[in-house]
C-alpha cells in the first residue's frame, strides 16, 4: 500500500525531508485556512436569510462539523492505510465540491440542500485540522510542538484574508446573479480543490508511510525491552483529546453566534468580517510560538493556560457593549490564542500518547469527537441566544473553560494513587 520508498536514509537526508513536509503541508494550509474562513463567517447568516429566523442560525455550524466528523474518521483511517497524501486529497477535494454546493442551494432558495452540502463542506475543514499532524509525522519527540505549530501559521494568511473577502466576494456573486451571502463559498471551493492538488502532486513521499518505515529500521537495532516501553499513554491520548473537545465546543459556541449577535447590534458585514478575521488570525498566528511554549514549558502548562484564556473571552464578551468594535474583537481574540492553546497542546499529548502502528487511526478517532463538540456548540448556541442572551453564552462559556485545570492534573493524581 502505498508508494515505494527508499530503505534508509542519512540524518541529513531526513532533516530535508522533514523540513520538505512541512513546506508542502504548509501550503496547503494557506489554501485550506481560506476556505474555511466561509463558513465561519457567513454560515450562520445564510441559513438565517433562507429560514428567516435566528433560532437555527447554529445548524449550519453544526452540520460542516457533524460533516467534518464524519470526514476525521474516514481521513484518519484512510491514512493509516494508504497514507497522509491520499487521505487528506480526498477530504480537500470533497470540501470544494460541497462549498460549490453551497452556491447552488443559495441560488435556488433551498435549505434542504443547504443543509445537505454544508455537511459536505465540513471535509474541508476537518481535512485542514488533520493536516496538521501531517507535519509531526517526521518529527522527533523535541520537535512535535513546534513542527504542529508551523504546520498551522500558513493556516493564517489565508484564514484572515478570507472573511475580510466577504464584501468583495459578494459583489462577485452579484455580478453573477449569485446571493451575496453565498459568495465566500466561491472562495471556499476554489481554495480547498487548491490544497487537494498541491497535497496530491507535491506530499512525495509519503510522510506516514516514511515514519512508519524509519520506526521500522530503528527497532530492528533495539532490544526488544526498549521497544515494549513505545506503547499506548491513555492518559495522554485522554487528557489531549478532552482539551481539544472542550476548546473546540466553546470556540464554536461563541464564535457561531458572533455574527448574528453583531448584526442586530448594527454592525455591518465589513465589521464583522474584520472581527472574525482577527479572531481566526488568534487561532492560527500564536502558531508560532505556542508549539515552541509546549516544547518548553509542558504540554499541561500550556492545556491549562488556555482553560485561563478562555475564560478570560467569555468574561469579555459577555460585558462589553454591544456597539462595541473593538471589545469584540478583543473577546474574540482572546477566543481564538485560547483555542490556540488547546488544540496545540492537546494534539501533542496525541502524538506522544501514540505510535505509527495506531496514530493516524487514533488521531482520526479523537478529531471525530472534537468535530462532534463543535456541532454540539453550533447547534445549542443559537438556541441559547435565542432563549437567553450572547452574553449568557460567552459567560457558560468560560465557566466550562475552567473544567480543563483538574483534568489536566488527573494523570498526576492517577500516578499518585497507584
Amino acid at each position: 500500500m502505498g508508494e515505494p520508498i527508499q530503505s534508509s536514509y542519512s540524518e541529513s537526508e531526513r532533516e530535508r525531508l522533514y523540513k520538505r513536509t512541512l513546506t508542502v503541508v504548509s501550503i496547503s494550509q494557506l489554501f485550506g485556512g481560506a476556505g474555511l474562513a466561509a463558513g465561519i463567517t457567513v454560515g450562520a447568516l445564510l441559513a438565517e436569510d433562507i429560514l428567516g429566523t435566528p433560532s437555527y442560525a447554529g445548524l449550519p455550524t453544526a452540520l460542516f462539523t457533524i460533516g467534518s466528523a464524519v470526514t476525521a474518521f474516514i481521513v484518519g483511517k484512510t491514512s493509516q492505510h494508504y497514507g497522509r497524501r491520499i487521505g487528506l486529497t480526498i477530504g480537500f477535494i470533497v470540501g470544494g465540491l460541497g462549498a460549490l454546493g453551497v452556491v447552488l442551494a443559495a441560488i435556488l432558495q433551498n435549505i434542504f440542500l443547504l443543509f445537505f452540502f454544508l455537511f459536505l463542506y465540513g471535509a474541508g475543514t476537518a481535512t485542514n485540522l488533520q493536516a496538521r499532524y501531517a507535519g509531526s509525522d517526521l518529527a522527533n519527540e523535541n520537535q512535535r510542538g513546534k513542527a504542529i505549530s508551523l504546520t498551522m501559521v500558513m493556516t493564517t494568511f489565508g484564514a484572515v484574508l478570507g472573511p475580510n473577502l466577504v464584501n468583495i466576494m459578494g459583489e462577485v456573486a452579484g455580478r453573477l446573479t449569485i446571493p451575496p451571502l453565498a459568495g465566500p463559498f466561491l472562495l471556499s471551493a476554489l481554495a480547498y480543490i487548491a490544497a487537494g492538488i498541491v497535497l496530491f502532486i507535491l506530499l512525495r513521499p509519503d510522510p506516514f508511510i516514511l515514519a512508519k518505515q524509519w520506526v521500522a529500521e530503528e527497532e530492528k537495532q533495539m532490544s526488544n525491552s526498549v521497544i515494549a516501553t513505545k506503547n499506548v499513554n491513555k492518559y495522554h491520548i485522554v487528557v489531549g483529546a478532552t482539551v481539544m473537545i472542550l476548546t473546540q465546543l466553546i470556540m464554536v459556541a461563541i464564535m457561531t453566534m458572533t455574527p448574528v449577535h453583531m448584526l442586530h447590534h448594527g454592525h455591518t458585514l465589513q465589521a464583522i468580517g474584520v472581527v472574525i478575521g482577527v479572531h481566526i488570525g488568534a487561532m492560527y498566528l500564536p502558531s508560532l510560538f505556542t508549539g515552541v511554549l509546549v516544547d518548553r514549558l509542558g504540554r499541561y502548562f500550556i492545556a491549562i493556560a488556555a482553560g485561563v484564556t478562555l475564560l478570560l473571552s467569555g468574561i469579555t464578551a459577555a460585558s462589553v457593549p454591544e456597539d462595541s468594535l473593538f471589545g469584540l474583537i478583543l473577546a474574540l481574540a482572546l477566543l481564538g490564542l485560547g483555542w490556540n492553546f488547546g488544540l496545540i497542546s492537546g494534539t501533542t499529548l496525541i502524538v506522544d500518547g501514540t505510535t505509527n502502528e495506531n496514530r493516524a487511526h487514533i488521531q482520526g478517532k479523537v478529531d471525530v469527537f472534537i468535530a462532534l463538540s463543535g456541532a454540539t456548540g453550533g447547534l445549542l448556541s443559537g438556541m441559547v441566544v435565542a432563549h437567553s442572551s450572547y452574553a449568557t453564552l460567552s459567560i457558560v462559556g468560560g465557566l466550562i473553560s475552567f473544567i480543563l485545570v483538574p483534568i489536566v492534573f488527573w494523570p498526576k493524581l492517577a500516578k499518585a494513587n497507584s
